[in-house]
């Protein structure tokens, strides 16, 4: 996929390094020639010198062709007009870094697919941090109706040898629950269990379940307290 990245900042860059690690095709804008010459160098990607809002980068850098286009910038009224010309010039996947929440929607009204607000982003995690210590990671879905937690299983956990089935099945697991990932090991491969997979300590699971629920599901593992 050739992707743009508008802004050559610590995102952009980081996003630039990672989506060519994963096979797309990245080129980055910013008007910085020092930040282009480390895009170029350093990371391997293509990267055109000038403003992300000008026109005539925009065409330079191929905003024609792009599958999807990233605004990175800092500065949400410069993102807003790069969402709304890459609306203008056709790009299917626009995707747009929100610092203030007052721009949400303009953003959608200019035609962004995706709003990444940093600030939630960042507030939530430190709330999850300090709420739940004991989960890994944790991701809102539908306006934080539905949560995506992943968690570590210690070896005396409550559901340690049970099968996923078994502990489906249990009485006090929440219901509603679902357990969808699992990675017996840090070094294979996170897999989708099915009913007869076996929970080992030491492994780690991907559950989806209700934000009230989070507090049950914790409880019946044993890991509060």
């Amino acid at each position: 996929m050739y992707i743009l990245i508008g802004g050559a900042g610590m995102m952009g860059l980081d996003l630039a390094k990672t989506l060519l690690s994963m096979g797309h095709t990245i080129a980055v804008i910013d008007t910085d020639p020092l930040a282009c010459k480390y895009a170029r160098e350093k990371i391997g990607v293509m990267a055109f010198e000038g403003s992300a809002v000008n026109t005539g980068v925009l065409l330079e850098a191929g905003i024609r062709k792009c599958q999807a286009f990233i605004a990175a910038l800092q500065e949400d009224a410069l993102n807003l007009a790069m969402v709304t010309l890459s609306k203008h010039y056709g790009v299917p996947q626009i995707m747009v870094r929100m610092s203030d929440r007052d721009f949400e929607e303009p953003y959608k009204l200019a035609g962004a697919t995706h709003i990444i607000g940093t600030i939630d982003l960042a507030i939530a995690r430190i709330i999850n941090a300090i709420e739940y210590p004991q989960v890994d990671a944790m991701m809102h879905f539908e306006q934080g109706q539905v949560e995506v937690i992943k968690l570590s299983i210690p070896q005396l956990c409550a559901i340690v040898n049970r099968t996923v089935a078994e502990v489906a099945q249990h009485p006090q697991f929440p219901t509603g629950t679902l357990i969808i990932g699992y990675q017996a090991h840090p070094h294979e491969d996170l897999i989708v269990p099915n009913g007869s997979t076996m929970l080992e300590g030491g492994s780690t699971i991907l559950v989806v379940t209700k934000p009230s629920l989070v507090r049950n599901l914790l409880d019946f593992m044993g890991l509060c307290g």
